[in-house]
């Protein structure tokens, strides 16, 4: 039991630089939560009712928008909640919960990305096999490896994090994210498995990094002398790279603040950059794949168009 942590409340000190600001920043956080909300649910809707769109690439962009949902209902409501309360805590547990939450949805983004270029490779380099090598039960088995893995992974490295014996309960964030929890040891050499950990995770997701990369210099290569290909690539592969970059940037920065953290850096700034991929990434992603998509845009039109009659 000595090494099990005495602290069950979480005090997050990220919000100080906010007091003068707060409902500005609520109806703002407010009504990007409620953007998120509605471009996502109206792909994942428009994908389910319409049988035509029952087809592997716009499964798996289903997917994308429901683990967006997931990871913002991890940050948005509780942060919501922390604007207009008077002191910001989280309970111990429910700090731990948030972590995992966040990570998970973060590493899921990545494999989904990751199936969706092998998807997209199957299609346009080998197209003769692209029903029987995408098959319905091997696009499960994908969606499944893109959710679960994830989750069990980053719930492990929440795990040895929750062994650690704590020194302080606060938080310099707006919301509770592993390192910062680890950073509180009481016994820094007691944090060695949880480095192990976090470091097998970050080789596991750059190797999904360096595959995707790798599938689109293919794609790119195969594309190159074919204007049908050509034509593919630009319709349904270029709102996955933008997906991919804009993943890439706004999870380059958040590490980098991480590694660095240095305390000249505001701490409005550092709050910012610490939850950009919870902002950038969900709203983003299905306006891009909406307009980008010919049979999504189509089909929402049509929708729009029937509504306004």
């Amino acid at each position: 039991m000595d090494n099990i942590s005495q602290i069950r409340t979480f005090f997050l000190s990220g919000f100080n630089e906010t007091n003068n600001h707060r409902f500005t920043l609520f109806f703002l956080t407010l009504m990007c939560y409620c953007v998120i909300l509605l471009v996502n649910i109206s792909v994942i809707v428009t994908i389910i009712m319409d049988k035509n769109l029952h087809e592997p690439m716009y499964i798996l962009l289903c997917t994308f928008c429901m683990n967006a949902l997931y990871g913002t209902a991890g940050f948005y409501p509780k942060f919501l909640w922390d604007l207009l309360s008077p002191v910001q805590v989280i309970s111990y547990s429910g700090c731990l919960i948030q972590a995992q939450v966040i990570y998970s949805f973060a590493c899921a983004d990545l494999s989904i990305l990751a199936v969706m270029s092998y998807d997209r490779y199957v299609a346009i380099c080998r197209p003769l096999e692209y029903h029987s090598v995408m098959s319905k039960q091997k696009l499960i088995i994908l969606a499944c490896f893109s959710w679960i893995t994830p989750f069990c992974i980053n719930a492990l490295n929440i795990f040895t994090t929750s062994r650690l014996k704590l020194c302080s309960p606060y938080i310099v964030r707006i919301c509770c994210v592993n390192w910062m929890i680890v950073r509180l040891a009481c016994f820094p050499a007691e944090t060695a498995v949880n480095s192990i950990v976090a470091n097998i995770i970050v080789i596991i997701y750059t190797f999904h990094g360096v595959f995707i990369v790798l599938s689109y210099i293919y794609l790119v290569k195969t594309c190159v002398n074919s204007i049908e290909n050509r034509a593919k690539f630009m319709q349904t592969c270029v709102p996955h790279l933008i997906s991919l970059l804009t993943f890439l940037l706004t999870g380059l920065f958040n590490v980098l603040i991480m590694r660095i953290d240095s305390e000249d850096l505001p701490q409005t700034f550092k709050n910012f950059v610490s939850i950009e991929y919870l902002v950038i990434p969900p709203l983003m992603n299905p306006l891009i794949y909406g307009f980008k998509l010919t049979k999504i845009r189509n089909r929402i039109l049509v929708v729009l168009a029937l509504k306004t009659k």
